[in-house]
């Protein structure tokens, strides 16, 4: 092996030597937390491969893996790294269709999945898969008539390495850094997703510059819950691991916050809707606890964020501003550290754009987030804010190896060593993006003198309006989503006289507060329509509106009663798909520029 890592195998590997730990993963079953030492997590890893090699997997094959967060999905994802196969990542959300569509466009071999209903999405399109040759059930449901559980995979892997017990080596060996380690569906909110080619180097190259900006130590834990099959939490884990972190799978989405309390995790990857959902529930306790104490922690948030401003231009902080500041952490804020675990240090924050408001909350409640950039494609660090180079309303500087410069009409365009190859089956699509040697990301952006990069919009997501002006819809989602009573919002007018919304209510508050008005609307669409809820929300849209230059306010907006999907109007990653609402609200939106002579 060389001096340093070359490739994910060599990576997880080397951690394995040189940091074994008894509690490497960890997970909850039976309501008990329990773990898997790094001895284990090697052992598994070379059962589920020589098992995979044993059903035929040759190196190049596709491997296809459909299930939630678990030990199992990272053990499996490392074994066919070692095989020499390529890892194809699906969310557990998407719809049948767009399962079948990506084991088709992806030839997959294999599919391993964590539930039936999950096999059902590929089994139901199985004469349109010829490639697809097994499938294989992770526990603890039992495996049914052709199926495999995860223990017969092991078992014969198991079978298989004691037989040869130096095919796995040799295996490992073999893997080169080229060569294809992965190959993620973009989520789709322009089109067809797209296979995206994703090299170890890629991958390795965004590891190792990532670990060195934002300082990884191997007594790091984390708590995992953003979907594995996005490449930021992929390659965090993979980060972690190389080492020789402890990382612990969160149950579901819903018991995080009973997680981190478990757990005590000292870091943990999100996106933008977590935390302004955890934001929320912070606000909303403090808005039912005694006067003087929603009084005190005000105060201490705005003590926070002088702080932050200064840190921000880098200026001293004052003797008498940094006694407050101790003050507030300990006496005011540490509720709200003991709900996180009581340990962590940071959260990391990507996928789409974290409203500065939001970041601002956290940092002044001293649990920093580190917001960075990147895609799939870019495997996907491109920059990031670290504990030692940070600016709130940007997502920091560009890690080392990476080159930024910002095209003539403001698109932020990238070079170096994590860029894709390309996308699967897609020459055209490829050569769209990437021109004369620069990736081409689709954001818009701009780089300050200090070098930190500014995200302003989706290229493809600015709209014009018919009086020729541009707006960027993200930040006023952002902002529209940061009113307690909205759980998801998209901006429109394209083309229009005039801006609008399509908001979606966070129902289970509005629904207490339609109680506690005594509202007799019960029916979701009878409370949108009743006339103190329609007051509540032109509340919150006037309030957005003064902040807006006059052709970016919000003319007029409908209030839906069900929330975007996801896998359906959403993405995994809850980024809405702009073309899907469109179609689905076609008439709704109309309704909103019907000239009614106002």
């Amino acid at each position: 092996m060389a001096a340093e890592p070359t490739t994910l195998v060599e990576s997880f590997l080397y951690a394995a030597r040189t940091w074994p730990k008894p509690d490497a993963l960890r997970y909850k079953e039976g309501g008990v937390w329990k773990s898997v030492s790094t001895q284990e997590f090697l052992e598994r890893v070379r059962y589920a491969a020589s098992g995979l090699i044993d059903l035929g997997i040759q190196p190049g094959d596709r491997v296809a893996l459909l299930s939630e967060n678990r030990p199992e999905w990272i053990i499996t994802d490392i074994a066919v790294f070692c095989a020499g196969a390529v890892t194809v990542p699906i969310y557990p959300t998407l719809l049948p269709h767009d399962v079948v569509y990506i084991l088709k466009d992806s030839d997959a071999k294999v599919l391993l999945a964590s539930k039936p209903e999950h096999l059902a999405k590929a089994t139901g399109g199985r004469g349109e898969l010829p490639t697809l040759a097994h499938l294989v059930l992770f526990p603890p449901t039992a495996a049914s008539a052709g199926e495999m559980s995860w223990a017969d995979l092991l078992d014969r892997g198991k079978k298989r390495a004691e037989a040869n017990p130096k095919e796995f080596d040799e295996r490992c060996a073999q893997v080169k850094p080229d060569q294809l380690a992965t190959l993620p569906y973009t989520s789709g909110t322009t089109g067809m997703p797209k296979g995206v080619m994703l090299t170890h180097n890629n991958i390795m190259s965004n590891l190792r510059a990532t670990c060195a900006e934002v300082g990884v130590a191997n007594t790091e834990i984390a708590l995992s819950f953003l979907p594995l099959s996005h490449i930021l939490e992929r390659m965090f884990e993979h980060a972690l691991i190389s080492r020789g972190c402890t990382i612990a799978y969160a149950e579901s989405i819903d018991t995080v916050a009973a997680n981190m309390a478990e757990v005590h995790p000292t870091v943990i990857a999100g996106v933008p809707r977590f935390f302004e959902k955890l934001r929320a529930r912070v606000l909303e306790k403090i808005s039912l606890a005694p006067a003087i104490r929603q009084k005190l922690f005000h105060w201490g948030v705005g003590v926070g964020k002088q702080v932050a401003a200064l840190e921000a231009q880098g200026k001293p902080i004052p003797f008498w501003l940094g006694l407050k500041m101790g003050f507030a952490k300990k006496k005011i804020f540490s509720k709200v550290a003991a709900a996180t675990g009581g340990q962590l240090k940071y959260f990391l924050s990507g996928g789409a754009p974290l409203a500065r408001e939001v970041a601002e909350f956290f940092y002044a409640v001293g649990l920093p987030i580190y917001e960075g950039y990147g895609l799939t494609e870019t495997s996907p660090v491109l920059s990031i804010n670290t504990p030692k180079a940070h600016k709130l309303g940007t997502v920091g500087k560009i890690i080392p190896g990476v080159t930024i410069k910002i095209a003539g009409d403001g698109e932020i365009l990238a070079q170096g060593p994590n860029i894709m190859p390309g996308y699967y089956h897609l020459p055209e699509g490829t050569a769209e993006v990437l021109q004369n040697g620069w990736f081409h990301t689709g954001d818009i952006g701009e780089i300050d003198s200090e070098g930190y990069l500014r995200i302003t919009d989706r290229k493809k997501d600015l709209l014009k309006t018919s009086g020729g002006k541009y707006v960027a819809p993200q930040p006023i989602e952002n902002a529209l989503k940061l009113f307690p009573y909205i759980s998801s919002a998209m901006v429109m007018g394209n083309g229009r006289k005039y801006v609008s919304a399509l908001i979606v209510p966070d129902f289970e508050k509005l629904e207490r507060f339609a109680k506690e008005k005594n509202l007799s609307a019960t029916p979701r669409s009878a409370l949108c329509q009743h006339p103190d809820v329609k007051k509540l929300f032109d509340g919150a849209v006037e309030d957005l509106n003064r902040g807006l230059a006059q052709y970016e306010t919000i003319k007029k907006y409908a209030l839906l009663d069900s929330d975007f999907a996801i896998g359906e109007e959403m993405t995994p990653t809850l980024k809405v798909k702009r073309k899907v609402v469109e179609k689905k609200y076609s008439s709704v939106i109309d309704g909103l520029y019907v000239d009614d002579g106002r």
